[in-house]
């Protein structure tokens, strides 16, 4: 996997939620406003409850040491090409097997 200049956290409503990468602040940005993640976020859950209620601000910053280890930890494990955005969860996500049908 060729690594950006950089790793960002998404906070979500304040919680540091996710980390990527991306070449700057202004690139990291802009996610948080792509229609997919926005749709991808308010479906998963953690602890029962959606990641993001529609409503919570979305911001991305750089990521502190330990949230950048375990994106690079997640880097290793991932089973995904090199060239896809990878997106690791600072939180637990409920199986989405589990969820209530």
């Amino acid at each position: 996997m060729t690594l950006l200049p950089a790793i960002f956290t998404l906070d979500i409503g304040g919680r540091p939620t996710l980390a990527f990468e991306a070449r700057n602040l202004r690139e990291s940005q802009q996610l948080c406003h792509e229609h997919w993640l926005r749709q991808d976020i308010a479906g998963l859950m953690s602890n029962g409850a959606p990641l993001w209620d529609g409503k919570a601000r979305l911001r991305a910053r750089r990521s502190t040491q330990n949230e950048i280890a375990l994106y690079r930890e997640a880097a290793r494990d991932a089973a995904q090409p090199r060239e896809d955005l990878l997106l690791a969860f600072l939180v637990e996500l409920d199986d989405l097997e589990e969820a209530p049908t």
